[in-house]
């Protein structure tokens, strides 16, 4: 997975530490500290923070499709 956080459209407002704590840290009150390539374990908090952001400013490309669960038709 690849994580790009737009640091010039950013406007600090933090949802994203709320949806994946263990990807996105505030550091202070107002500097965005992320892994870019955190491990698919994370995937569904990346794609909580993804739709999280007011700002639009998070992106996230994933290697592997989502993990779907087998339909009982």
């Amino acid at each position: 997975m690849k994580v790009v956080v737009d640091l010039n459209r950013c406007q600090g407002y933090g949802q994203c530490v709320y949806a994946a704590p263990k990807v996105f840290q505030l550091k202070g009150s107002e500097i965005l500290a992320y892994d870019p390539a955190p491990s698919d374990q994370w995937r569904d908090e990346v794609e909580r923070a993804v739709h999280a952001c007011p700002v639009r400013a998070i992106s996230a490309e994933f290697d592997n499709p989502p993990v779907e669960s087998a339909s009982t038709e």
